[in-house]
């Protein structure tokens, strides 16, 4: 665990405020960036975001630093994201990766840059990135969850692990078999463009 957030932890199980708006500045956007591609919804992601913090919130005097607090932090994001999904079964809104994502520095950056500046292509690659979106929300929770954190949230197979509470091994194989999935799903447009 960081030493930095070490403190600011042992300063907010003392009900230091200061100290656990420190906390949420320094992992709101990884969160907020988190829930929105689980959730698919920029609108959702807001909401989902404030309920993580208020958990990790009212639970930090429980935290015994057994692993980092960023990771504690992200299984209390995903348990938010998989109970919100099964109390309500909704139609699910696809999350296009042109959509402006805040960073941590508070900028707003495109997810996938296009350099083409054609506009054919540039079609074809919203096209693309809206059909990847809404395929990925037809994975499993269990597979979503783990391509979302690998692949678009960059964290490794161990935070992954500790995370969801699996073994290595488990995320492995659900890594493997959500890409193959998606690209099982996705061969009929790749096929129909070559």
């Amino acid at each position: 665990m960081e030493v930095a957030d070490l403190l600011l932890v042992e300063r907010c199980k003392q009900d230091d405020i200061e100290a656990y708006e420190a906390l949420v500045d320094r992992y709101r956007n990884k969160i907020l960036n988190y829930v929105a591609r689980y959730s698919g919804s920029t609108a959702d992601a807001e909401d989902l975001t404030q309920e993580v913090f208020i958990k990790a919130y009212l639970a930090i005097k429980k935290f015994r630093g057994q692993c980092s607090f960023q990771t504690w932090l992200f299984q209390i994001a995903s348990n938010v994201c998989v109970d919100r999904f099964r109390r309500v079964r909704r139609d699910r809104v696809a999350y296009s990766l042109d959509e402006p994502v805040s960073t941590e520095d508070g900028e707003v950056e495109r997810e996938i840059p296009d350099w083409s500046g054609d506009p054919e292509s540039v079609a074809e690659s919203r096209e693309l990135q809206a059909l990847v979106q809404k395929t990925l929300m037809t994975l499993s929770d269990k597979l979503r969850a783990v391509i979302v954190m690998h692949d678009l949230e960059g964290l490794r197979y161990e935070e992954i692990a500790e995370v969801l509470q699996i073994p290595i091994g488990t995320v492995k194989s659900r890594l493997f078999n959500a890409r193959v999935e998606l690209r099982n799903r996705l061969r009929s447009y790749v096929e129909g463009r070559a």
